[in-house]
């Protein structure tokens, strides 16, 4: 047993507790007092446990460890997507329960947070003397926009080369680009009063609901859709904006109690849920491209639909954006990350890949997601767990969790695979 887990498992429950999702800013929390707050926490922690911490400006902070003229990232996020419907847990009880800590976060990425920074405690416990600079840097506004890692480019100076405990293992050697957009359908004599959906651009949607101009209760039963005060409404399955085949679109079936009234309404669901136009027919290595309408709203004369877009990797986004031409639609990019393609031959990912197998004691090759990760950001970096392969899918879902055996493997994967890149 990790001497560790018990401290690391207290640790994770503690920081679930504070809503870190995007909420209201300031000039002193610019992404709201929960993430700031969540951030302290994990600041002081690491301080209590003897390392020397850095705040950005309720940005972005950091963990220090070791010195040398070479430095190491570990990037992670205490930041989370909206807990969303469907809990049967309290999303930020952080509960203790079943062999698990449950709560937004647990998984993504608070969990492997924690995890990281006791297995620094370990190395330092043990007398490892790194040669390299270890920075341990903990970001707030990773799952909309990344504007954390762009202050904190401007306030000190990134590493070159790191991990992102935040996708899956054995080891990420690609990241597909992520491109997401917001679509402008013009609708003057729309079918209904209001139409909305939506949480969050990488989260697939979970709840939709709109007012009719017209009920008609029969179609309502054909589709599923509850009806409640003149409104209609669809319950969905929330997932990771990259894997939506693992979620339920609430979006789809309100679309189609209208389709039958408007010709616009068609269109929509015929360019990002039927793609008439080919775009999930683009694949390389990587895989196939996937396109996930996350958000959807109703203003002044206009259906705007929210999309999400991981392209394959060695796919030029202009590529993906001539096809989206051809719906003849005004549309904004919302956000864009170019793709991450390593050397999957390379010292980084395969020492990732020795650490894993020594460790799971099972034979793994370097894998491509759809997910974007912190990894980005460094000249030479890869995602490196917590997810394991057959796991069921949690990010972004109800009812998010890590187990505690996961939490001890976490301990002492990233334990030895710190020590392995930086003595």
């Amino acid at each position: 047993m990790n001497q560790y887990l018990d401290d690391a498992v207290k640790s994770i429950a503690e920081s679930i507790r504070f809503d870190s999702s995007i909420a209201k800013h300031s000039k002193e929390y610019p992404f709201g007092k929960g993430a700031a707050d969540c951030l302290g926490h994990f600041l002081t922690l690491a301080e209590t446990l003897g390392f020397e911490t850095h705040n950005y400006d309720n940005y972005i902070g950091e963990v220090i460890f070791g010195e040398g003229p070479e430095e190491f990232a570990i990037l992670c996020h205490l930041d989370v997507v909206p807990a969303g419907d469907g809990w049967t847990k309290d999303p930020f009880g952080g509960t203790v329960e079943d062999g698990k800590i449950w709560g937004r976060g647990a998984t993504d990425d608070k969990g492997p947070a924690v995890c990281s920074l006791y297995a620094l405690k370990a190395l330092k416990d043990k007398g490892f003397r790194p040669r390299k600079k270890i920075k341990l840097i903990v970001g707030c506004n990773e799952e909309s926009g990344w504007g954390c890692i762009e202050h904190y480019n401007e306030v000190a100076t990134m590493p070159e080369t790191g991990i992102s405990p935040d996708a899956d293992f054995p080891v990420i050697y690609a990241e597909k680009g992520i491109l997401q957009l917001r679509l402008h359908f013009p609708l003057p004599r729309a079918p209904f009063l209001h139409l909305e959906g939506g949480h969050q651009a990488n989260m697939v949607c979970d709840h939709c609901e709109a007012t009719p101009r017209s009920l008609t209760l029969t179609k309502t039963q054909e589709l599923g859709l509850s009806v409640r005060h003149k409104k209609i409404i669809a319950t969905g399955k929330s997932a990771h904006g990259s894997t939506p085949e693992l979620g339920e679109n609430a979006i789809l079936p309100i679309l189609k109690f209208f389709e039958g009234k408007s010709e616009v309404v068609r269109r929509v669901i015929d360019c990002v849920f039927n793609d008439i136009y080919g775009l999930r027919e683009l694949e390389d290595e990587t895989g196939k491209l996937t396109m996930s309408p996350n958000i959807i709203k109703y203003r002044k004369g206009q259906l705007l639909v929210g999309v999400d877009i991981r392209y394959p990797a060695t796919i030029p986004v202009e590529k993906v954006l001539e096809k989206i031409a051809q719906f003849g639609v005004k549309y904004e990019t919302v956000h864009f990350q170019p793709p991450l393609f390593n050397d999957k031959n390379g010292e980084l990912v395969q020492t990732l890949l020795t650490v894993y197998e020594l460790c799971s004691g099972k034979k793994a090759e370097p894998i491509a997601i759809g997910g974007g990760t912190y990894a980005r950001a460094l000249k030479y970096g890869a995602a490196f767990g917590p997810e394991m392969p057959g796991d069921e899918p949690v990010i972004h879902m109800a009812d998010e969790y890590i187990r505690i055996d996961r939490v001890e493997f976490l301990l002492n994967v990233y334990e030895a695979a710190i020590e392995r890149l930086t003595k």
